[in-house]
C-alpha cells in the first residue's frame, strides 16, 4: 500500500481537534493557577478578597471525617463560610515555614479543570470551571496529611 501526500495531509487534518474551543491556551493555564493561588495564599494571608475572587458562590468544600468509633461523616463548608473564615484570619495562624502552596493542574478540558494543591497540613483537589469568562473553584475535596 502506497501512502500519497494528499492522503497523509488528510490523515493529519483528521487527527486535529474538531473544535478550537477544546484546545487550551497558556492564558487558561495561567488563569487556573492564579485562581488556585488566590485561594490558598488568600487563606494564609487572611485576604478574604482573594478568597472570594477564587470561589464560585455555590462552592462546596468537603472532607470525609472518621470518628474514634470508625463512623464516617461528610463535613462541608460553603463559599460564604470559607470567605468568613479567611476574613477572621484562621489561615494566618499557619507558621510561615509551613505555608505550602504547590499547585499542579491535573487536567483541563474546555471549561473544566482539575487542580491539586499541596498545602501545609492538607491536600486540596479543586474542580475549577470557566464561569462568565473567568476561572473559579466550584468544588473542593480535601484530605489531611498524616501527622509526622
Amino acid at each position: 500500500m502506497t501512502i500519497t501526500k494528499p492522503s497523509l495531509v488528510l490523515a493529519l487534518l483528521l487527527s486535529l481537534p474538531l473544535s478550537a474551543s477544546s484546545a487550551q491556551s497558556a492564558a487558561d493555564s495561567a488563569a487556573i493557577k492564579a485562581t488556585a493561588l488566590d485561594y490558598i495564599q488568600g487563606w494564609y494571608a487572611g485576604d478574604a478578597t482573594r478568597m472570594e475572587r477564587a470561589l464560585h458562590p455555590e462552592l462546596a468544600k468537603r472532607i470525609v471525617q472518621t470518628d474514634t468509633l470508625g463512623r464516617q461523616r461528610l463535613d462541608q463548608q460553603s463559599a460564604m463560610t470559607l470567605v468568613q473564615s479567611t476574613r477572621n484570619g484562621y489561615g494566618k495562624d499557619t507558621p510561615q515555614a509551613d505555608r505550602h502552596d504547590d499547585v499542579r493542574i491535573l487536567d483541563i478540558y474546555r471549561n473544566a479543570a482539575s487542580v491539586r494543591i499541596d498545602a501545609s497540613y492538607w491536600i486540596d483537589y479543586l474542580q475549577v470551571a470557566k464561569w462568565r469568562g473567568r476561572w473559579v473553584i466550584v468544588n473542593v475535596l480535601w484530605e489531611l496529611k498524616p501527622k509526622a
